[in-house]
């Protein structure tokens, strides 16, 4: 919808619509690389101050996905008028806080009223302009990581219905909360061909976009992929919110979909591969003569980390069931 917009070409923007890419990247000089992003949503928790958190970190990923560094944030608010001014103050408290768990400030902002709450960062970052991570590098024989398991969509719908459990709650914040500093950085150092951040589009967008947008067959193994423990159960109860709906019907079955379903793959990991993710981990391509190097830094750096496929020559999403 948004390429017919698409100004005059500019030999500086390295990264921009065409991609579908998680931020800009704008050349400077021969050195830098200016990576800039932008992301608000309503909240999908309860309390101000975590949700302000998780948006920052959402805002933040994007950055990080494309192997660069945050700078600075601005803030972008929309607050209803009949609610009190301290949760607002609350929310921008926790953005604040995760901005400085990024070693970046929030410089400023800017409010508009709206009916319901809605917060999120414009995010500058930079990264070297030849090392600028997209979603259009992986190659055969490159092995397929993620860094977060997913399930933020579906409990955080049950939680919005009243139907989650404290606990269950809890561990959805905490993958949430998590910032993907410490795995661009990993990425930064071992050298990787594609890397997408999982959030709206969920696992098989994603996937899929990488996919076309590197040429290659990416095969992904039901079986292991991360779940968050109580996913599966929410799943089942039927707590999948919209946005999987509308991702199942572009991605599943719409004319540009390039997914292939194996026999066997259990459908309700394909309902939560297709649920909509909030601050998701990274999904990231590693050429496969450096897996190793790279499972061993992260597990040195004690960060998460499963193996979920390898990449063919060819054209698709395949999933198959382990």
């Amino acid at each position: 919808m948004l390429r017919p917009l698409t100004s005059k070409v500019d030999p500086k923007l390295l990264v921009g619509l065409q991609t579908s890419d998680d931020a800009a990247a704008y050349r400077l000089n021969d050195d830098f690389a200016m990576i800039q992003t932008v992301d608000f949503f309503p909240p999908v928790v309860d309390d101000p101050y975590t949700y302000g958190a998780i948006a920052a970190a959402n805002s933040l990923s994007d950055i990080y996905a494309m192997g660069g560094e945050a700078l600075l944030a601005l803030n972008i608010v929309a607050f209803p008028d009949n609610l009190p001014l301290d949760i607002l103050q609350r929310i921008l408290e926790g953005g604040a806080d995760k901005a400085a768990e990024a070693g970046i400030v929030i410089a400023g902002g800017h409010t508009v009223t709206d009916d319901e709450p809605k917060y999120g960062l414009a995010v500058t970052g930079w990264a070297h302009p030849d090392q600028v991570i997209t979603k259009a590098g992986a190659r055969p024989g490159d092995a397929v990581y993620l860094t977060k398991p997913l399930g933020t969509g579906v409990i955080t719908t049950a939680l919005k219905n009243q139907a989650a459990k404290p606990e269950d709650v809890e561990a959805a914040v905490a993958s949430m909360l998590k910032l993907n500093r410490t795995a661009a950085r990993l990425m930064r150092e071992i050298g990787v061909h594609a890397c997408s951040d999982i959030s709206g589009f969920g696992l098989i967008g994603h996937g899929t976009e990488m996919a076309e947008k590197s040429g290659v067959r990416l095969i992904l193994r039901a079986a292991s992929v991360p779940l968050l423990d109580s996913a599966r159960r929410y799943a089942e109860g039927g707590w999948l919110p919209g946005g999987a709906s509308r991702n199942r019907e572009y991605y599943g079955s719409g004319p540009a979909s390039i997914l292939e379903i194996a026999p066997g793959v259990d459908p309700v990991l394909l309902d939560l591969f297709f649920d909509p993710e909030t601050s998701g981990g990274l999904l990231i391509a590693v050429p496969g003569e450096r897996a190793a190097a790279f499972e061993t830094a992260f597990a040195a750096a004690n960060e998460p980390l499963w193996r979920i496929g390898d990449v063919e020559a060819g054209l698709g999403l395949v999933i198959v069931p382990e």
